[in-house]
Order: structure tokens, then C-alpha cells, then sequence
């Protein structure tokens, strides 16, 4: 459940606080809010299993948000969109995650 918490306090701070973000450093912010969406979710599918490990989930955030932005990086200084294999990876996992999750819940309440 920490992971939710921590999600929903950093939406209502973003919303809150309304920093603004120059153009240049949009893509970073981009990739960066997947990765914490991704490590959010992963940790509660992990805590629903009853798999989730502290040390794992926190580094976790930060080696995937610290690869995720040396890929747009390097994508940037090669003059090519590399930030869309981040996109996607992150993408598919956040979804996959979800499912999952959903699926426990249906499985919990049996609504299959």
C-alpha cells in the first residue's frame, strides 16, 4: 500500500504546487513519471503477492528512472527519438502490472 500512497501524495503535490517545466527537459519529466508509475504499480502487484521488498522497489525507481534518462540522453546528443524504446518498455510493464492487479482483485472478491 505504500507505493499507492506515495503515488497519490506526489500527484496531489504535483497538482498543488504547479511547477512549471521548460520544453527542453519535458521528455526527461516524461520518462520519469513512467518509471515511477511503473515502480508504483510493480510494488503494489508485489505487495499483493505478498513479494514486495523494500531495497528492491527503491532501487528499482532509481535504476530504471537513471537508464531512462540516459537513453533520452543519448537520443538527445544523437539527434534520434530514443526515448520511445523507454516509452514502450515502460509502457508494456505498467500495463502488464495492472493487469495483474486487477486480475488479484477479481480473483480476491471472486467477481470471475
Amino acid at each position: 500500500m505504500l507505493p499507492l500512497i506515495g503515488l497519490i501524495i506526489g500527484i496531489i503535490l504535483g497538482l498543488v504546487l504547479n511547477i512549471p517545466v521548460p520544453v527542453s527537459l519535458s521528455k526527461y519529466l516524461g520518462i520519469a513519471v513512467l518509471a515511477a508509475l511503473d515502480s508504483a504499480i510493480g510494488g503494489l502487484r508485489a505487495s499483493l503477492e505478498m513479494k514486495f521488498n523494500e531495497k528492491l522497489f527503491f532501487t528499482g525507481i532509481f535504476s530504471n528512472t537513471l537508464m531512462a534518462a540516459f537513453i533520452v540522453f543519448m537520443g538527445d546528443r544523437l539527434g534520434i527519438d530514443l526515448y520511445l524504446a523507454a516509452v514502450v518498455a515502460f509502457g508494456v510493464r505498467l500495463f502488464q502490472n495492472l493487469a495483474l492487479v486487477r486480475r488479484h482483485y477479481f480473483q480476491k472478491r471472486h467477481w470471475e
